[in-house]
């Protein structure tokens, strides 16, 4: 018997929905509605993760000057290290039907859920952005192959030029009519992604190896660490910010796991099928990355790290079109899923009675546009070591905070309908757990110096290399450190208020 249908009387959910803190998209899933099994989160994350950032991620670590299997296996450490907490961070969502902002206050407080909820939310809508930019720049190449056009150069502040910017909105306005469309157009979607981005990078790859005479020459390229190459000597000190960058990849969803994970059947299917999805897809996708990319280095003398611009080298404008619409369908597939289902809910979270999933999801939208993504994705080291390791220091801790709370301090015991309670056992004080919070900012504040660093804040020479190194290991550091903290702090508001 679910723990909802036994614990919840009519009487309880008619409370729960007059409840300032409620409305249907956050609210627990009955057993009725939870179909999901093994099959449904391994399609889940082999859709998710056969995407162009999961291509540009790889290739990036080649760019980097890691040759193809350093590269392949730093990305699967890296799944396998945060398939950990994803697993640990969903029992709660397949237990009590419970999506992650909920799922949030029972270690934040009723309001100080919003703040976890938020910073992975404002998350999202980068990687909304990212996903969004890459879409228009296959439209934007569409064009300009189409009618032989040669790409202006950029000529105002934002970084691109008159036409690309067109080409990016025209591409979130579809997202925007697809967020209005609702669930169903998403699940169709979906159905069709994974297997027009499989066999476009399996396509890519064949071609990769015909070019480049098999497979020897194209994963030949030794490393740049190796002994006489440019970087020799220097691979563990790029080896451990790119897992970082890797762990961070997917930080989002380890946080946000619940709001997919309340649909399963058990907890048994929602293990499982996220230990078969993840770590294979992402291997596989990232080794058609990391083959491609070392083969334009031999083909074309330069390395190509994103798709979009080997794909442009075609010379069949027939071929170009067609693998340029299947990457435009499988990327807003992609967005809409891992972008903007968990971010609506967060959003909608501030205030349940006036804002909808809907509304969330246009949200998302607005801020994915002001974030300008391009700039996030303009190089290889910019994308790993600004983007991907900065986010990861504030997500690493808010998983440590919902960890230690949920499976050590509750020991996976929850009241289900104090959760829904503006009054209730997780107000804390007026609203907010002061504990958890504090966790939160102990946790980032070691790798803050290294981030002021990075985006060039502050001089190098002004800040202690041990302190700039430790934003090398933001993911590890804030979730440890807000681990212990967390619970210290509930431990000793605990026996002040025994004594």
């Amino acid at each position: 018997m679910s723990p909802i249908e036994a614990d919840l009387t009519e009487s309880q959910q008619a409370e729960l929905k007059a409840s300032v803190l409620f409305n249907d998209d956050l609210a627990p899933v009955p057993a009725s509605r939870r179909k999901w099994r093994v099959g449904s989160f391994a399609a889940l994350w082999i859709s998710m993760s056969a995407c162009i950032p999961t291509y540009m991620l790889a290739s990036s670590l080649i760019g980097g000057g890691m040759n193809w299997w350093q590269a392949v296996l730093t990305i699967f450490l890296g799944n396998l290290i945060v398939l950990v907490p994803m697993i640990l961070n969903a029992h709660a969502g397949t237990k009590y039907g419970i999506p992650f902002p909920v799922y949030c206050r029972a270690a934040f407080g009723t309001l100080g859920a919003n703040v976890p909820a938020i910073l992975r939310a404002l998350v999202a809508c980068g990687w909304f952005g990212i996903q969004t930019w890459i879409g228009g720049d296959a439209i934007y190449k569409i064009g300009i192959t189409i009618f032989g056009l040669h790409p202006a150069p950029a000529t105002n502040w934002f970084g691109i030029n008159g036409g690309q910017f067109v080409s990016f909105l025209f591409f979130w306005a579809i997202n925007m009519w697809v967020i209005y469309r609702g669930i169903d157009t998403i699940r169709f979607l979906l159905n069709i992604k994974a297997p027009l981005l499989i066999a476009l990078g399996l396509l890519l790859l064949w071609w990769a190896w015909r070019k480049a005479g098999g497979f020897g020459p194209m994963l030949s390229q030794p490393s740049a660490f190796d002994a006489g190459q440019p970087r020799a000597g220097q691979f563990w000190s790029y080896f451990f910010p790119a897992l970082t960058g890797m762990v961070g990849f997917w930080a989002t969803l380890s946080l946000n796991i619940p709001d997919f994970s309340r649909y399963a059947k058990s907890q048994r299917d929602q293990v499982i099928g996220q230990a078969l999805g993840l770590p294979a897809t992402m291997a596989l996708y990232s080794f058609i990355g990391v083959a491609v990319t070392s083969a334009t280095t031999i083909i074309f003398g330069k390395t190509l790290w994103n798709p979009v611009d080997v794909l442009t080298r075609f010379n069949s404008p027939g071929v170009l079109i067609t693998a340029m619409i299947s990457l435009c369908i499988a990327t807003l597939a992609t967005n809409i899923a891992a972008n903007v289902v968990s971010p609506a809910n967060d959003f909608a979270h501030l205030a349940p009675k006036k804002i909808s999933f809907r509304v969330g999801g246009y949200i998302t939208g607005v801020i994915g546009v002001l974030m300008m993504p391009w700039k996030l994705v303009a190089d290889p080291s910019g994308y790993i070591f600004t983007w991907l390791i900065a986010y990861s220091a504030l997500l690493g801790p808010i998983g440590g905070i919902l960890i230690a709370d949920y499976f050590v301090w509750r020991r996976r015991k929850l009241d289900l309908v104090a959760l829904y309670q503006a009054d209730g056992e997780y107000r804390f004080t007026n609203g907010f757990s002061f504990v958890a919070l504090v966790a939160l900012v102990v946790g980032a504040l070691p790798s803050l110096p290294g981030f002021l660093v990075q985006i060039k804040a502050v001089k190098t020479e002004s800040v202690p290399p041990f302190l700039a190194d430790l934003y090398h290991y933001a993911w590890f550091i804030g979730f440890v450190v807000a681990f212990v903290v967390y619970l210290v702090g509930r431990t000793l508001t605990s026996r002040r208020r025994l004594a």
